[in-house]
């Protein structure tokens, strides 16, 4: 079978199943293993589709925003593992800016009784963090429904008052080539604002963000480091060449 050939059927795959796996290509296409990795990486490059562990994934929507009820409770586990390496970040004395996201969310329990000043554009952390006693300052701008995120041009205005040590950022894509992206331009300025402020940054981010590309560009792929739970090895090694990247482990 010839490449374009291949090609054509794994996508048809995807298509239909969503997920394909290595071996259900090997068996398809009767071709060797390495020679479907080729084909995969050379279609994620592309802009296909992503890679999973074992297989191949369906690209998500450039432009499609779930809400915070639907993050909630996905791939909870892991966003609590890295949520609980990213809050070990935070010391005594920080001002941080914590970014309206889910897996931020789940730090907010941990900083309990810290000695920081947090900035941040999320409504939904305003309950946790008046609970744990930490002094917190809210931006400015509209809010936006779906995310209860302060976005906006009052939002870019109102950080330019601050200057943080750390940001902790949610993300939905994260792509070795187009960087850090998420479906909403308004959101992805108040992002890139807080990270141009900050004097570190981390992208928190569980294993399915990679490799998926949204509508608006946050920021380079060097611009932060990542904090996520898993990820292949061929894939690690794709991401540590052009960033700081730490796999949290159980």
């Amino acid at each position: 079978m010839l490449t374009p050939e291949r090609h054509e059927l794994i996508l048809q795959l995807l298509k239909q199943h969503s997920v394909v796996k290595i071996q259900e290509l090997i068996d398809i296409t009767n071709t060797s293993e390495s020679t479907i990795r080729r084909d995969l990486t050379q279609l994620e490059q592309e802009g296909f589709l992503k890679r999973v562990h074992g297989g191949a994934a369906r690209l998500q929507g450039k432009i499609k925003e779930p809400s915070m009820s639907e993050k909630a409770f996905k791939n909870l586990q892991e966003k609590k593992m890295i949520a609980a390496f990213a809050a070990n970040l935070v010391e005594d004395g920080d001002s941080i800016y914590l970014d309206a996201g889910s897996t931020i969310t789940e730090m907010l329990p941990l900083l309990k009784n810290r000695d920081i000043v947090v900035v941040t554009n999320g409504l939904m952390h305003l309950p946790s963090l008046l609970e744990a006693r930490i002094q917190t300052f809210l931006t400015g701008g509209y809010v936006k429904e779906k995310t209860n995120a302060l976005v906006g041009r009052g939002a870019i205005l109102s950080l330019d008052n601050y200057r943080f040590d750390k940001c902790f950022m949610g993300v939905n894509g994260i792509h070795p080539e187009y960087g850090y992206t998420t479906p909403d331009q308004e959101e992805a300025m108040v992002k890139s604002k807080a990270l141009a402020l900050s004097r570190e940054a981390f992208f928190l981010a569980d294993d399915s963000k990679f490799s998926e590309v949204y509508f608006s560009k946050i920021a380079d792929l060097h611009d932060a480091s990542i904090i996520t739970n898993s990820l292949d090895e061929e894939v690690n090694d794709l991401y540590s060449r052009k960033t700081s990247i730490k796999v949290v482990k159980e």
